[in-house]
């Protein structure tokens, strides 16, 4: 940590939820109730022992399947719920994107819930008067401003919320699954607005099941479970942890009957990952534009259709895929595989790597890629030398050339 304050300080963070055990089916029963002295509430523990600092300027991610906690922790952030005990300290304003549409009117169409909603987060109407053509075309409903608002779909009423709520220019913003809304187009405004912010030096908290856009933008992040931090730190870091809790649930489900934790539990794994030269010998130390080839070689398990095959090359101390790619992405058809078979991917890298050290991510997945059978994220390693250029990852042979307009 820097010396500068942080944006956001949790320490110690503790919550807990009584859940009732009985149902009021009338009036009667509930005053009955009342004067019961052991009336059956559960306590649910809902975060336990949460710390971690956020960065100003950061973008911090928080992951973690559903129910684990997260959108109550950004709720105690944004001051909605109040901890058991424990700190929570936020260095700045704040804007929550947590429960958009929070204060809309159904009764009202879109163009008096812009004036409606922009009063709560504290603009004058001058104000929002000007910021309305922006807000409009932002979520793209310039036809639908004079119909009641109970005619949107609920896509709709997330997008006019959002449009309305990025005009705050508050220090800090807590966002949660908003890029889940919305088609291609809107979400790739969503992520022109995230660069922006990143280029402001905003702080930002983001939740989101999407681990590309958490890839994406987050610098670090955590990574709760059952309410608790199991990992925490550079989000690729945080990622990976996470995938393993996500496969973990896999396994669960489609071989509960099976107990044992090797690999042929899942219907495809990951045997060796090698590192040839152009004449494909196994050799992991390279001269600056020589030709390297990866070599996947993947066992079946278990009968699988069309799975989908890839590699991501990271470079040592970049926190970014510099390379990526699989199957779908090149238009390579696979097969049904039986048990017994391998599969080999084979990858050629004919771009001209500086020098450093570079990881390959080997990984397997269902033909929807959502379920990974086996991800590796150092499956082999390699080394180039001999660029001259210490000033980027990749060059190009292409010099640049110099001209002068004669006046």
């Amino acid at each position: 940590m820097s010396s500068e304050q942080p944006a956001i300080i949790v320490k110690d963070l503790y919550k807990t939820f009584k859940l009732p055990h009985e149902q009021h089916s009338g009036l009667k029963q509930a005053v009955v109730n009342i004067f019961k002295s052991n009336r059956g509430f559960e306590k649910q523990k809902v975060l336990n022992d949460i710390s971690f600092e956020v960065k100003k300027g950061e973008f911090f991610g928080i992951v973690g399947r559903n129910g684990s906690g997260k959108s109550t922790l950004l709720k105690l952030l944004a001051g909605i719920y109040a901890p058991d005990k424990g700190l929570v300290h936020v260095g700045g304003s704040l804007t929550p994107f947590i429960e958009l549409g929070v204060g809309f009117n159904p009764e009202l169409t879109g163009r008096e819930n812009v004036f409606l909603n922009g009063a709560l987060l504290g603009f004058s109407r001058k104000q929002m008067e000007g910021m309305y053509n922006d807000i409009v075309n932002f979520a793209e409903l310039s036809r639908f401003m004079d119909q009641k608002l109970k005619n949107y779909s609920s896509g709709m009423q997330v997008r006019l919320a959002f449009s309305i709520a990025i005009r705050s220019e508050s220090d800090i913003l807590l966002v949660d699954e908003v890029l889940a809304v919305g088609d291609s187009a809107f979400q790739a405004k969503c992520f022109e607005y995230f660069y922006e912010l990143k280029e402001r030096g905003t702080t930002v908290v983001f939740i989101s099941h999407d681990k590309a856009s958490l890839e994406k933008f987050c610098d670090r992040g955590v990574l709760i479970e059952k309410g608790k931090i199991i990992e925490s730190g550079y989000m690729e870091k945080v990622l990976l942890a996470y995938n393993k809790i996500i496969m973990q649930d896999i396994e669960a489900e489609e071989f509960i009957q099976t107990k044992s934790k090797n690999k042929s539990n899942v219907p495809a794994s990951i045997n060796s990952t090698k590192i040839l030269s152009k004449d494909l010998t196994q050799k992991n130390k390279f001269n600056y534009g020589e030709e390297i080839n990866i070599q996947v070689v993947v066992d079946v398990h278990k009968e699988v259709t069309k799975p989908v095959l890839g590699v991501t090359i990271w470079k040592k101390h970049v926190n970014a895929p510099i390379f990526a790619n699989n199957t779908i992405l090149s238009k390579v058809e696979t097969d049904t595989y039986k048990k017994g078979d391998q599969v080999i991917l084979s990858q050629k890298l004919t771009e001209l790597l500086n020098d450093g050290e570079f990881y390959v991510e080997a990984a397997i997945t269902d033909q929807s890629t959502l379920y990974v059978y086996d991800q590796i994220p150092k499956s082999a390693k390699f080394y180039i030398t001999g660029s001259g250029n210490p000033y980027s990852v990749m060059s190009n042979e292409e010099k640049v050339s110099i001209a002068k307009n004669a006046k």
